[in-house]
């Protein structure tokens, strides 16, 4: 069997070495061939030169260098393009993701029958800031229905060829895979892996990147923006009307009675609150759409090594 190890790689050349190696080895105690692609992500420092170092030691590593910087989301949708494996399997390139477990993750996914087989990672190392938001991110995926309920999905996975392939056809400029493959099956499945120490450096996982993973998971794959807003419209809307009625008779028990100055502001800037919010999600849709019809790209490839071709 033919496994695809696919890497989103920035800021990484001092870690790249080491993990590759331990890739390597552990598939030596296997039958199983290998592929590694590892996708350069625009990174600042010597990433691409190291890649271009080990697809020349080695032939079965393919090294894809981005034009710019778009996202490990956008980075993995290119190394999946450039994957022929019977499974392919997501990793981060920092160490975490020990390369140990990543036959736990596949031959559950082949015997198991399953599309997706996540690691769960026990014992996180991740910051407590982190831990956070990664804990709302998944709360919040769970109730939009964009992550499988009673699972935990993590960025260390295994993929099947068959959701491999319908993956390739994903073009949205708004990546978000999770979101995206929670639309193409319901087979999934998880291993629980020790979380592993990072290598060096630390990590890339920026608070604006985590808000923009909340903001396409809201976006891309789900109504429920929009049905919120109409649902505020309609109750402000029952609200005022009930509160006319009620002025309207308070006025007519008490003629002499001066309106409230107050009580008016306060309806006005409630109301501009909903409405300036309403309109703009309601243009973040509209933007997202028109992003998308004109043909916005997930990612540019500058260099290709070691491969012929890629799978469309």
């Amino acid at each position: 069997m033919l496994i695809s190890v696919c890497i989103p790689c920035y800021r990484s050349a001092k870690t790249l070495p080491v993990l590759v190696s331990d890739i390597k080895e552990e598939f030596s105690k296997r039958n199983d061939d290998y592929e590694i692609i590892l996708v350069n992500d625009g990174s600042p420092d010597d990433t691409f030169e190291i890649i271009k170092q080990l697809c020349a030691d080695d032939k079965k590593i393919i090294g894809v260098d981005l034009m710019r910087n778009y996202g490990q989301a956008s980075a993995k949708l290119e190394a999946i393009r450039h994957a022929k494996g019977d499974a392919v399997v997501f990793m981060d390139d920092d160490g975490q993701h020990p390369a140990k477990y990543i036959f736990a993750l596949t031959d559950k996914l082949i015997e198991g029958g399953y599309d997706v087989v996540y690691a769960h990672l026990v014992n996180k190392t991740h910051s407590s800031t982190r831990n956070l938001t990664s804990y709302i991110y998944n709360k919040v995926a769970v109730a939009v229905g964009v992550k499988p309920k009673g699972i935990h999905t993590s960025s260390f996975a295994a993929y099947s060829s068959d959701v491999a392939r319908k993956i390739r056809e994903y073009r949205s400029p708004f990546v978000s895979l999770g979101g995206y493959v929670r639309h193409l099956t319901n087979k999934y499945a998880e291993v629980d892996i020790e979380h592993g120490k990072r290598i060096a450096g630390k990590t890339n996982y920026t608070f604006s990147k985590r808000l923009r993973m909340f903001k396409n998971i809201f976006f891309s794959f789900t109504m429920i923006p929009l049905q919120v807003a109409t649902t505020f419209g309609s109750i402000l809307s029952l609200a005022g009307f009930v509160g006319v009625i009620y002025l309207l008779i308070h006025k007519i028990l008490h003629p002499n009675m001066p309106m409230g100055y107050t009580s008016t502001n306060i309806i006005m800037l409630l109301i501009g609150g909903v409405l300036l919010i309403t309109i703009g999600i309601v243009g973040e849709y509209i933007g997202r759409i028109y992003m998308t019809i004109s043909g916005m790209p997930q990612s540019t490839v500058r260099t290709v090594i070691n491969e012929e071709q890629d799978i469309e």
